[in-house]
């Protein structure tokens, strides 16, 4: 059978995505992703340590990145995208920045971290009030609020779940209640942010734009949207502020014509729930 008529495959251009050894949501990230790009993950090495700030300082170490952008050097990715927003704002500003040299240094390619996507996409939605969902205990939020106000926005709320694993198992609908405690009224925030990579988001931002009526954004999605803005094309996705112009200028779809969070498909049982220790501030 002849196929030469098919004349592919198409080109590629590549991400190259450094995560944490316990990322477990590769199959979102991929969501973002146009047809004509591939991510090429690698993880850094495992170290027997739950998530704390002990954990964000180890897998950000310049020589665990640099070991981790060589193993992609060989597939020549475009842009390099550390997806860990802990262990990209346990440094402050900073060490952000110095994070991204080492692995521009290590690879020859752009750098960029899921924590300076953050900034970023706070900048281009013009935001200066922020409120935060994270899964994380209290003292790695008290270092992400302390990131964001280092970077002159203010935190107007924030709720968080107190898990220290299995952040990955968190269902939809203990998101979408965690980001109504952060934003109890119309005004409180210009925009929400849900923190760490490991915690799914892509399906329930939609619904809570329209909900909250702010932009919604999420860890996951910032890091591929500036991964994807350094190759100069855009993230794809459903109706949402920042990757949609848009969207910017109300609410995201109309209450009655999408899913309720609970029922978005796929979501099950949530966490143990001995892990959790939920807060808000």
């Amino acid at each position: 059978m002849d196929i030469s008529f098919l004349g592919g495959p198409a080109p590629q251009r590549g991400v190259g995505v450094v995560a944490p050894f316990d990322f477990a949501l590769d199959r979102e990230l991929w969501r973002w992703v146009p047809d004509e790009v591939s991510l090429h993950m690698t993880r850094t090495p495992f170290v027997p340590v739950e998530v704390s700030l002990d954990l964000a300082r180890m897998v950000s170490e310049h020589e665990t990145l640099g070991e981790a952008v060589r193993t992609l050097n060989a597939i020549a990715p475009e842009v390099i995208a550390y997806a860990c927003t802990s262990g990209s704002f346990v440094g402050g500003v900073a060490g952000e920045r110095a994070m991204c040299e080492a692995m521009t240094w290590a690879g020859a390619v752009p750098s960029v971290t899921t924590s300076g996507a953050l900034l970023d996409a706070l900048a281009e939605l013009g935001v200066r009030r922020l409120a935060l969902v994270t899964p994380y205990t209290v003292s790695v939020t008290r270092s992400l609020e302390a990131y964001i106000a280092e970077a002159g926005v203010t935190v107007t709320g924030c709720a968080f779940m107190g898990l220290t694993r299995h952040i990955w198992k968190v269902p939809y609908r203990d998101v979408a209640d965690m980001a109504r405690q952060a934003v109890p009224g119309e005004g409180t925030a210009d925009a929400l942010f849900i923190s760490c990579t490991n915690l799914p988001t892509y399906d329930v931002i939609p619904q809570l734009e329209a909900e909250l009526r702010i932009p919604v954004i999420s860890a996951n999605q910032v890091t591929m949207w500036a991964a994807l803005r350094r190759l100069g094309t855009r993230a794809v996705g459903p109706y949402q502020a920042l990757t949609d112009p848009s969207a910017r200028t109300g609410p995201a779809v109309p209450g009655p014509t999408g899913p309720a969070v609970a029922d978005i498909p796929g979501v099950t049982d949530g966490p143990d729930t001995e892990q959790q220790q939920e807060g808000w501030t």
